[in-house]
């Protein structure tokens, strides 16, 4: 239905649907940041920026997953798109460790050094993409198990 058509009573309660799912994938976002800061050897201080960072980035992913499901729900395809597509923004704006990278390659041939440098780039983005992931399937299952939170 075309947002010209729907009520006012009803635009209100979009709204605040569409705020408790920002919300709420920002909050799983969080937790699931922080305990992987907890869990690893990084200060509290680096683990409260990731934590921070993935929360606006999962508030995000739900207040765009919000409206997606609004547009169309049965495209699977697109809402793992917007999944991917955040990380990858996510993965975008943090540092990698490219010095890591670059003394992993330099130590021997790069047969041998390729496996241990492509191990050192998904531990640098793993935690960057597992809180959204997180964010998507909690949002994802809740629609599942509670159909009202639908749109």
């Amino acid at each position: 239905m075309p947002l010209a058509e729907v009520a006012p009573d009803q635009r209100g309660a979009m709204r605040l649907q569409s705020i408790s799912w920002g919300l709420g994938s920002a909050l799983v976002a969080l937790l699931i940041s922080w305990g992987l800061a907890l869990a690893g050897a990084v200060s509290l201080l680096a683990g409260l920026e990731t934590a921070l960072r993935s929360a606006g980035c999962g508030f995000f992913y739900g207040l765009l997953a919000f409206h997606l499901q609004r547009v169309d729900p049965d495209d699977s395809h697109l809402q793992a798109g917007l999944v991917g597509a955040i990380c990858g923004l996510r993965s975008l704006g943090a540092p990698l460790g490219m010095a890591a990278l670059g003394t992993a390659l330099s130590r021997a041939p790069l047969a041998e050094s390729l496996p241990s440098a492509m191990m050192l780039a998904v531990k640098g983005w793993l935690p960057l993409w597992l809180p959204l992931i997180g964010s998507a399937l909690v949002l994802h299952g809740a629609q599942r198990l509670l159909p009202v939170l639908r749109p």
